[in-house]
């Protein structure tokens, strides 16, 4: 008998490493906008609260402003359409599936573990990036950034997966690699375990105090 009976997963730096395409469109949209471009760094440090957040704060960095100014300017609209053209252009192209990811999920299915990604990408973005690295037929459920509304650290995604399967919240994890994720698990009362290799803003995610820090997905197979 496995020790969780439901695990859920954030997206990008936990199963997907999704960094480079977002790292494109957005400097394809700022180059559409003569705007300075910005590093795969800075796009890494931004990843973790959806991506029109993640748009806002390379908008105020290339163009030298607040961010408020960036979300009262009435051209944010136009901006944000164009990065969606971009992006879903892009996603799919430069993604790659961190090691262990579809063995570890096809083995913990093959264990009778329910298994759901509770992600902030909104849901067109998910949607193409799990198709691509052909994750969708190994999930029972998939939360995304506008399936509700309020996004994580909120608790209400989580929170509809253990409705969704029965589940208590000392049967089910999750797994993560930011602060926003080890405070969604808090929030939820869940347990939560991190990879160390994905997208914290820059902080190291032991700083989280996460239950714990795992070297990689297949940790979970001996769990």
């Amino acid at each position: 008998m496995h020790a969780f009976d439901l695990i859920m997963f954030d997206l990008d730096g936990t199963l997907v490493d999704t960094a480079p395409e977002i790292f494109d469109a957005v400097n394809d949209t700022l180059r559409y906008f003569a705007l300075p471009e910005v590093t795969l760094q800075q796009v890494n440090d931004w990843i973790g609260h959806g991506t029109r957040e993640l748009l806002i704060q390379a908008l105020a960095f290339s163009g030298k402003v607040s961010d408020t100014s960036v979300r009262a300017s009435e051209s944010l609209a136009l901006s944000v359409s164009r990065f969606d053209k971009h992006y879903l252009q892009r996603c799919g192209t430069r993604s790659q599936l961190y090691p262990q990811v579809r063995e570890t999920l096809t083995a913990l299915r093959g264990h009778g573990v329910k298994l759901a990604v509770v992600t902030n990408k909104e849901d067109r973005y998910t949607t193409t990036v799990l198709n691509v690295h052909g994750l969708t037929p190994l999930l029972d459920a998939v939360v995304s950034g506008d399936s509700f509304p309020a996004k994580k650290p909120d608790p209400t995604g989580v929170q509809s997966c253990l409705c969704r399967f029965g589940v208590a919240p000392e049967r089910a994890l999750f797994v993560g690699d930011s602060s926003i994720d080890v405070a969604t698990a808090r929030n939820a009362g869940v347990r939560v375990w991190v990879l160390p290799y994905g997208y914290n803003m820059g902080q190291p995610i032991e700083a989280c105090a996460p239950d714990r820090v795992i070297a990689d997905c297949s940790v979970l197979l001996n769990s």
